[in-house]
């Protein structure tokens, strides 16, 4: 499987993260490493376009870390990552660097195609992170201010003793075949040309194959059968997983709902060909959605899907 956030490299230490001395005492560690996140989500690359990392001795003893699993609330937002190479890594949810204020600053789609690929998946590990933080500074049962816990991975109300732990929304994306053709979808807004395989959020109380059923039928019309998962993707835009699936129509009249301004029905000819004189636009590299596409062109071919360099 060849996308984006898949392969990350490193230990979380999850064993590691209720021992607030401990991680105190790590991130002000000459060999501990910090990733600065600025408030957007974008990272620090360095003249090599890599990420940019700052060495915990940078810290010094008056940093602001928790010493304590109560530690205050939350300010100066931190997070223990785990372990890279054996060195602990930390993100810096800061506007800036210390001591460097001409650091380019990398978002996430941008490193999904430009990072190598553990640092890629480590940064949006973060990135999902960073966005809980900012989400819930209070909490969702009283009001009151939330205190980091865990590394950064627990927050905790000293009002009502509740805790909230980070949370991931599940969605389905689904290429769904009918004999040797493969149904695709555009929406609104997108570029001129782009089509994609379905997606959506799966609801409360319900299955993933309930939720491609429901999907698919909602946006296009097409009734399907039995399906198969075949990989999931993280997907930070903000903290969502991709749960990709293949299935099988049952029947094939296409009948668009709200959603989608468009869906057709593509053989893998019709699909290259398209591609090759620029009259469709496949979905980015970075997203399942385009393995999908490439692996059932492959399956039905024998061969690669072309590109137009641009693709």
């Amino acid at each position: 499987m060849d996308y984006a956030f898949t392969r990350t490299g490193f230990d979380r230490c999850v064993e590691q993260r209720e021992d607030s001395d401990a991680l105190a005492s790590l991130a002000t560690a000459a060999d501990s490493l910090w990733l600065p996140l600025r408030g957007d989500g974008c990272a620090a690359v360095g003249e090599d376009g890599q990420l940019c990392w700052h060495a915990g001795g940078h810290l010094g003893s008056s940093a602001q870390l928790p010493h304590r699993n109560d530690a205050g609330p939350i300010g100066d937002d931190w997070i223990f990552l785990g372990r890279l190479d054996g060195r602990p890594v930390f993100a810096s949810l800061a506007s800036t660097a210390p001591g460097d204020d001409s650091l380019r600053w990398l978002d996430l789609r941008g490193a999904a195609t430009s990072l190598e690929a553990g640092q890629a998946g480590l940064l949006a590990y973060a990135s999902a992170l960073r966005v809980w933080h900012a989400r819930h500074r209070f909490c969702g049962g009283c009001g009151g201010r939330n205190q980091i816990q865990s590394g950064g991975h627990r927050l905790y109300c000293p009002t009502c003793a509740s805790a909230s732990f980070p949370r991931t929304d599940p969605a389905i994306i689904v290429l769904v075949r009918d004999g040797e053709r493969c149904l695709l979808g555009r929406q609104p807004g997108w570029p001129q040309g782009r089509y994609s395989t379905l997606a959506g959020f799966v609801e409360p109380g319900e299955t993933l194959e309930a939720a491609v059923a429901r999907e698919v039928h909602e946006e296009s019309g097409v009734a399907v059968g039995d399906c198969n998962y075949l990989g999931s993707q993280p997907w930070p835009f903000p903290a969502s997983l991709m749960v990709g699936f293949e299935a099988c129509a049952l029947r094939a009249d296409i009948a668009l709902g709200e959603e989608l301004e468009d869906a057709q029905w593509f053989d893998p000819e019709q699909l290259a060909s398209g591609i090759l004189a620029g009259r469709l636009r496949p979905p980015p590299r970075l997203s399942i959605s385009r393995w999908l596409i490439e692996r059932w062109h492959r399956q039905m071919t024998g061969r690669d899907l072309p590109f137009r360099p641009e693709s």
